[in-house]
């Protein structure tokens, strides 16, 4: 009886760990969401600074997933640093429609090719609320998962 209550505990907690995995992989663009912006400004005027929801905070530094669309920037592509978007083309942040929060920068732990279709990476997540110069989202070591 004893055992069996065990068992089935270390079950739940499995399964509850990786729900939480998943959830991870799959939703991470709907976690990224929960931002909001302050105005600051700088020595070229007001700019607005991103203020992650605990829910993001407790991501940084963590593997996660992301799916989307490499954004190619004419002569700026890079195999090992990409531009990935939630949104296709179309309607990414760079075309007016997305957020900031719906692109990511990712550095590539090995160069990929450009495709225009809908891939999938996997890296450690670090938050950017400092360099104006970068996303707020910036994936290192990345691997790509599906072409």
């Amino acid at each position: 009886m004893k055992n069996s209550r065990i068992l089935i505990l270390t079950f739940i907690l499995i399964a509850a760990c990786q729900i939480q995995s998943m959830a991870q992989g799959t939703n991470v663009w709907k976690s990224l969401a929960e931002v909001t912006y302050k105005i600051s400004e700088d020595n070229f005027g007001e700019l607005y600074v991103p203020v992650f929801s605990e829910n993001v905070k407790k991501l940084e530094g963590k593997v996660v997933e992301a799916d989307g669309y490499i954004i190619p920037f004419e002569g700026m592509f890079k195999p090992e640093h990409i531009i990935l978007s939630s949104l296709p083309l179309a309607e990414c942040f760079f075309c007016g429609s997305g957020g900031p929060e719906t692109v990511m920068e990712v550095m590539m732990s090995s160069p990929i090719k450009y495709t225009s279709k809908r891939v999938k990476v996997r890296g450690i997540l670090t938050l950017n609320s400092k360099d104006p110069e970068k996303l707020m989202y910036i994936m290192k070591d990345a691997k790509l998962i599906i072409e």
